[in-house]
């Protein structure tokens, strides 16, 4: 009986499948896709998705030298629990590599290289100088360019991290210092995910429940308890029988 009960169960779970393969298949593909995630690798990179990321110059919260651009990338060198050894920029006429760390949990790790992973941004930077002298072949100010690395903000004034020449040091921020938002983060996890229009085409395949089938599923819900009831039922005794 119980065999009968097992094949009766097989026999309802096979059915279902067969009407209803979509549904089971999109469960199981909805619950490892929740799963997965970037496993922070060395050499590899991580996305600054917040305003707050620090870059730090050593293992210290006291260390912070400026706000890492958000929506960029940098380089892992180190992974750790608390910090990660971390790379940003490169080395060419404007700016140099910085190698610092930055909070773990601020990192969002990725599984690509990104085509462009670091702000570039220089900006004009223009000193008055106090010129007590009339004439000509005097200058009243000089303008050196700066390369911009991010924000350090002390109280209600926000300054930059910024490399002039062969010196690192801080600059009041100007007021038309903007950047655009790197976007690649944001479309790689746009075209990760389940085009619109292919799920408007599955719903509407000739696979998808009717009415025909949901109630053939209903008929078999009832079917197997009442089939097994009646196995299980005990038979009856014969009548007795006197002498």
């Amino acid at each position: 009986m119980k065999k009968f009960i097992l094949l009766a169960l097989a026999f309802f779970w096979a059915t279902c499948a067969t009407l209803f393969p979509h549904f089971l298949t999109r469960r199981v593909f909805a619950q490892d896709s929740d799963t997965q995630s970037a496993t922070p690798m060395v050499g590899g990179y991580a996305c600054i998705l917040s305003d707050t990321a620090y870059f730090y110059e050593s293992k210290n919260e006291d260390s912070g030298l400026f706000l890492l651009p958000e929506s960029y990338f940098v380089k892992i060198l180190e992974t750790g629990e608390t910090f990660c050894k971390i790379e940003y920029l490169y080395d060419d006429a404007h700016v140099k590599k910085l190698t610092g760390y930055a909070h773990t949990s601020q990192l969002t790790f990725v599984d690509y290289i990104p085509e462009r992973p670091y702000l570039y941004c220089l900006f004009n930077l223009r000193y008055s100088l106090d010129n007590s002298f009339n004439g000509e072949g005097f200058l009243d100010g000089i303008t050196v360019i700066c390369a911009y690395y991010g924000d350090y903000i002390v109280g209600s004034k926000t300054y930059c991290y910024v490399l002039q020449g062969d010196e690192f040091g801080y600059v009041p921020k100007p007021n038309d210092l903007f950047f655009e938002k790197n976007p690649e983060y944001a479309d790689r996890l746009a075209a990760a995910l389940p085009d619109d229009k292919d799920s408007t085409q599955t719903e509407s395949s000739p696979t998808q429940s009717n009415p025909t089938q949901i109630a053939i599923l209903v008929a078999l819900c009832l079917l197997v308890p009442i089939l097994a009831a009646l196995i299980l039922k005990p038979p009856r005794r014969p009548p007795y029988e006197s002498e």
